[in-house]
């Protein structure tokens, strides 16, 4: 495995054509984040809620895009050509071994509900065969493709992906009708109504805060622009601008699937506790063709999350891994695909999850809001850690570091991820009780 320091490169944008063709990394997150609860978290908020939640949307995808936008800044602009995987160890050592735990115990969950939701939706899309079937076809080809992944290609086929999910998601959405009117009392009045269904006002927001601010997968990005060749501070503008479409993509399809389910499910009187009641009231709205156009868009949405959790988390892991064995830091030009870290990390994400699959104990809504408000548990750690690297002149120097508003957000963040760790923790606790019974 090559320590040599990395030499690739890509041509900084200058035109507007240029910078079109340019854009690439933030799509691939943000269908790595997609399907990895932001969708779910989205149709039962409005399903069981209406429009009373979106306030935890807007507000979760305001803290990631800052949250995310920071971590960019450190990997092109730290001046020792550290990855913020480098910068964390610098910090602290113990945070490529916590990081390697964490990657396992999140991988793991998110594999299993992200193969249970695309065994479910190709049944319901085709209507032959068995959940564990479908997922085990999707995993053989998921396999084939990370363990031989060309960062073109692979920009390209999420692209497709986007397509797919635009036509499906946004189309079913408008189709429907979204309420104006209630999406504006939803996104300002910061009402946490009684609980409707199996999954409290509290436990659904922190579910959101989890998927979208606090998830393991904020720190994939960095792996992305290095494939991508981003690497230093000219690119920091093609960057931002990168994603922020990418931003406005992902509000676009959470959006259009709370808008579905508040005008499709709620005040029906029939909780969302399962993918069909997402999907259920589309064929009496739309007909069968309109329901599973729906499915599509989300098959695409998770199939293309657990490629990326393969894709990031595998890097992610051995990045950490060398860190943690080398005892060094600095960012190397290693393989990360031919370490057997991220060989074992992508196997064991696809992989692993068959234990629940077979056994048909896996349930996509259930696990996908555990999941995700376990992540919020993350946030304290990620972001004192975040916070104190760019605010310090010695890790990000002193061009770079934060301003007194910066640093203002990211101490609102921190001192916010301690109250969610707590909420978290009692609605876990809550769900584990009632998945037990």
């Amino acid at each position: 495995m090559s320590e040599q320091k990395a030499n690739i490169t890509a041509p900084v944008p200058r035109s507007f054509k240029q910078y079109l063709t340019s854009f690439g990394p933030g799509f691939v997150v943000v269908l790595t984040w997609l399907g990895s609860g932001d969708i779910v978290s989205a149709g039962v908020s409005g399903g069981n809620y209406g429009y009373a939640l979106m306030w935890a949307m807007v507000f979760a995808l305001l803290m990631r895009f800052f949250f995310v936008t920071t971590i960019a800044k450190y990997q092109l602009c730290n001046p020792n050509g550290d990855g913020l995987m480098d910068g964390l160890v610098r910090l602290h050592r113990w945070f490529a071994p916590f990081i390697l735990i964490v990657i396992i115990i999140i991988g793991h969950i998110n594999g299993t509900y992200m193969i249970a939701g695309i065994g479910e939706t190709m049944v319901k899309i085709t209507g032959i065969g068995q959940e564990w079937h479908w997922g085990l076809i999707w995993v053989v080809i998921g396999l084939l493709i990370v363990f031989r992944p060309v960062y073109e290609r692979a920009e390209w086929v999420f692209k497709v992906f986007i397509l797919l999910m635009t036509v499906s998601l946004v189309g079913t959405a408008i189709w429907v009708g979204p309420n104006i009117p209630g999406i504006v009392k939803g996104t300002f009045a910061f009402e946490i109504p009684q609980q409707q269904g199996p999954f409290g006002a509290m436990a659904v927001a922190m579910a959101m805060v989890g998927a979208v601010g606090g998830s393991l997968l904020n720190l994939v990005y960095p792996y992305f622009l290095d494939q991508k060749g981003w690497n230093g501070p000219q690119y920091r503008r093609v960057q931002t601008y990168d994603f922020i479409i990418a931003t406005v993509a992902m509000i676009v399809f959470n959006l259009a699937v709370w808008t579905l389910g508040a005008e499709l499910v709620h005040g029906t009187g029939k909780p969302i506790a399962d993918l069909e009641d997402l999907t259920g009231l589309l064929s009496l709205v739309l007909g069968e063709g309109g329901r599973k156009l729906f499915l599509l868009g989300m098959f695409g949405a998770v199939y293309t999350s657990l490629l990326g959790n393969g894709l990031g988390l595998g890097y992610l892991a051995s990045h950490a891994f060398h860190l943690w064995r080398k005892k060094g830091t600095g960012r190397y030009a290693i393989d990360y695909k031919s370490h057997p870290i991220y060989r074992f990390v992508a196997v064991w994400i696809m992989v692993s999850p068959f234990v629940w699959i077979i056994s048909g104990k896996a349930d996509f809504v259930t696990l996908t809001l555990l999941a995700n408000t376990l992540m919020v548990v993350l946030i304290p750690a990620l972001a004192g850690g975040l916070w104190w690297i760019t605010a310090s002149k010695k890790y990000i120097g002193d061009r770079y570091k934060n301003n007194w508003a910066e640093n203002l957000v990211m101490g609102f963040i921190f001192v916010l991820a301690i109250w969610g760790t707590y909420e978290a923790a009692i609605s876990v606790t809550n769900m584990v009780i009632k998945m037990m019974q």
